[in-house]
């Protein structure tokens, strides 16, 4: 059996006396797109950000390909990797943020370049037809010498996308990447989203667009309080949920 792309047990997070997550299991496969859905607070972009190291857990184990980031030993310590192997395994994966967070005083194939140039040492000459294949597929090729604040949010928001892509992951994290865009702007990221998961790119997207998890996600998370109650495949989820929060959570959003 091929091993999980993510592989997460028993993950704990605790900030001060709160915590936030209570025991998360989730394992990922590999071309797998994974909706996690949620009310506010109940832990779902911290689960994300755990998975690449922007926070650290105080409890469980996480593996990436096969990889161990961290684990936890017999008398309850959290272990991670050494530094060097944290960067490679963090490496693996693209994160895309609810805010976009672009270089202001950098061009659009500027934001795409730098972290190849940056991180993986490529020569410029080695990454700006990538990085031009990447704005043309998320059409945004011919704003590639415009600043971020000459780009609406929703375009913003795609340069997000080619910039994470540049750095070639096998995995992408989306937490929330809708909810800071007007109603309008949204589908244009959708469709983006959608085209990879066509494409069969291993996804885990945070999100509160219920139709996109619905015709999208090969698989529905819901969390709550810190925990997962639910995950099933997506028609099932929607047509007949089986916990009651999942039921109430979706009579509300539906």
């Amino acid at each position: 059996m091929a091993r999980p792309m993510i592989d997460a047990r028993g993950v704990h997070k605790r900030f001060a006396a709160v915590e936030v997550l209570r025991g998360v299991s989730l394992a990922v496969d590999q071309g797998e797109v994974v909706a996690v859905i949620g009310p506010s607070g109940s832990g779902k972009s911290t689960f994300l950000r755990c998975l690449n190291h922007l926070e650290t857990i105080s409890r469980g184990s996480i593996d990436i390909e096969g990889e161990t980031l961290v684990a936890t030993t017999a008398d309850g310590v959290c272990r991670y990797a050494p530094d060097a192997d944290i960067r490679r395994i963090c490496r693996r994966m693209g994160m895309v943020f609810q805010h976009f967070n672009l270089f202001p005083h950098l061009t659009v194939l500027q934001n795409v370049i730098e972290a190849p140039i940056t991180v993986k040492g490529l020569r410029r000459d080695e990454i700006v037809p990538r990085a031009e294949e990447l704005l043309r597929k998320v059409g945004l090729l011919d704003r590639q010498a415009s600043h971020p604040s000459r780009l609406s949010g929703g375009q913003k928001q795609r340069v997000a996308i080619a910039r994470a892509l540049a750095m070639e992951p096998d995995i992408m994290l989306f937490d929330e990447p809708t909810s800071a865009l007007d109603p309008e702007l949204t589908g244009e990221v959708l469709r983006t989203i959608r085209e990879l998961a066509e494409e069969h790119m291993t996804m885990l997207v945070v999100t509160h667009e219920m139709a996109f998890a619905r015709e999208v996600a090969s698989r529905v998370v819901f969390m709550d309080g810190g925990e997962i109650l639910e995950a099933r495949p997506a028609r099932e989820l929607f047509a007949a949920p089986e916990h009651p929060r999942t039921r109430a959570f979706l009579e509300n959003m539906l």
